[in-house]
């Protein structure tokens, strides 16, 4: 979402590389330079003024001390700037006793309120909770049968009524969790615009009947500044705990993240980054900041790491790397892993130096599925000894994936290369393993550079051109 400012940023900061010291000139050209790409980013006008101003304030004079450049004097500058923006933020719901307690989600129509109860009840089921959501939504057509459909993904009921008044549908749902023994309970309202009176009129009456411990604003995040537009005047109505943006892992250009904050004074609560259940994540600024400057997330990604794995299986898997044990079925679950993780290029974005890189990344999750498919048409033998796959074997296994024999080949001598190399890696001590990625062409995570990839012409293939080219002479 913020690859076109963290580009922009990008360049501003390297400009300022090589100087000795931050002067109001150098200062105020980079500030010029950064209030235009987060204008471009459709930040609003009057936040982008105040951050601009209290980002010079800081930078005058700030001298670079040990082995700092000015850019990573900026660079701070502005990390600590965007935190205070979007921050501080405490992503906890507090939970009252006796439950149950009542989470109702407002928003405009078509902000994905149907889809982000059904991911909070989600998050809340993963946090030890029983939540009950409850179908509120009776201006929509078909909006009870979605949230009984994605209830039914999570193994939740969906309490809801055949009737017109959202009011005694909401007091009747709390009154069915109390009895139920439900503990918080998530109420799907229907949406509405903010310019319509008598919708506003209504939620207010539905607020002040149910009197809901938390109420949350569901923007969509590819409206940009009407999202924030929306959430003043909700807020103006309702008295907002928090907002959720949702599609957040859109192309929409951030404007929203940056400037709701401090147009509403609301925090951003948690932001959906995809279409499935589990991908809903608390806001962090600090960590939002950290990606706009290009420097991943490396706490998100041990996080989602964690979420796949126990210490105990981490230590057995890197145990195997370094006997040289790695099998196909290890391979196996940690391509699905990856997956459930959000898939490789999610995953290279919380990585520091790549974020910015991975737009122009040719990764294809088709490519990881063909692989996958080509190592599920290996028999149980076969994946625990590659070195067993002949010429027949690869014949019947391309059959069963669908594939070419070649692929089949070609991933077999990978991953037995790749096996090698993790067992001489497991041998040596940390410099070493350091000098021996950099001798073998791997990443360079000092530069943040990828290295180029180059596949090689299967020899056949050489012979036949030479072959081509003597013909045309």
């Amino acid at each position: 979402m913020f690859e076109a400012l963290t580009n922009k940023l990008g360049e501003v900061f390297r400009g300022l590389g090589g100087r000795g010291r931050i002067t109001e000139t150098n200062v105020r050209d980079a500030m010029r330079q950064v209030r235009t790409a987060l204008l471009e980013a459709d930040v609003n006008f009057v936040v982008v003024k105040d951050f601009s101003e209290k980002v010079v304030q800081k930078a005058l004079g700030a001298k670079v001390i040990e082995s700092l450049h000015p850019g990573q004097v900026m660079i701070k500058i502005v990390y600590d700037e965007l935190i205070s923006l979007m921050g501080p933020v405490d992503s906890q719901i507090y939970f009252v006793s006796p439950g149950p307690t009542v989470v109702l989600l407002a928003g405009l129509q078509g902000s994905g309120k149907t889809t982000t109860a059904a991911k909070l009840a989600n998050l809340l089921l993963k946090k030890g909770k029983h939540p009950l959501l409850v179908a509120d939504d009776l201006q929509r057509p078909a909006a009870i049968e979605q949230l009984k459909t994605l209830g039914a993904q999570l193994g939740l009921p969906v309490y809801s009524e055949d009737g017109q008044d959202p009011v005694r549908v909401a007091l009747n749902g709390v009154r069915h969790a109390r009895q139920d023994g439900r503990d918080v309970v998530i109420l799907d309202t229907a949406g509405r615009l903010h310019i319509d009176q008598n919708m506003m009129a209504e939620i207010r009456r539905l607020c002040e009947a149910v009197q809901p411990h938390q109420i949350y604003l569901v923007c969509d995040a590819m409206t940009g500044q009407d999202a924030v537009n929306s959430a003043k005047e909700f807020n103006d109505a309702l008295e907002l705990d928090g907002i959720i943006l949702t599609k957040l892992d859109g192309d929409a250009r951030g404007g929203a993240a940056l400037s709701v904050k401090a147009v509403t004074g609301k925090p951003i609560k948690f932001v959906g980054l995809g279409e499935k259940l589990d991908r809903l994540e608390e806001f962090h600024p600090d960590r939002m900041a950290s990606r706009i400057l290009g420097m991943g997330d490396v706490v998100s990604l041990v996080e989602k790491a964690q979420e796949q794995y126990s210490v105990e299986e981490a230590a057995d898997l890197q145990a195997k790397m370094v006997k040289g044990e790695f099998t196909f079925d290890d391979f196996l679950k940690q391509m699905q892993s990856m997956r459930r993780m959000g898939g490789i290029k999610d995953v290279l974005k919380l990585l520091p130096g790549i974020g910015g890189q991975v737009a122009g990344l040719d990764v294809d999750e088709h490519d990881v599925r063909h692989m996958e498919a080509i190592v599920h048409s290996m028999t149980a033998q076969e994946r625990r000894r590659p070195e067993i796959i002949d010429a027949s074997r690869r014949r019947r296994i391309a059959r069963g994936s669908g594939a070419d024999p070649t692929d089949v080949s070609s991933l077999v001598k990978t991953f037995e290369q790749s096996r090698q190399m993790m067992k001489a890696l497991g041998g040596m001590g940390l410099m070493g393993r350091m000098k021996a990625l950099k001798t073998m062409g791997s990443l360079d995570l000092f530069s943040g550079k990828l290295p180029d990839l180059h596949v090689r012409q299967r020899p056949k293939r050489r012979k036949l051109d030479r072959k081509r080219k003597k013909r045309s002479r």
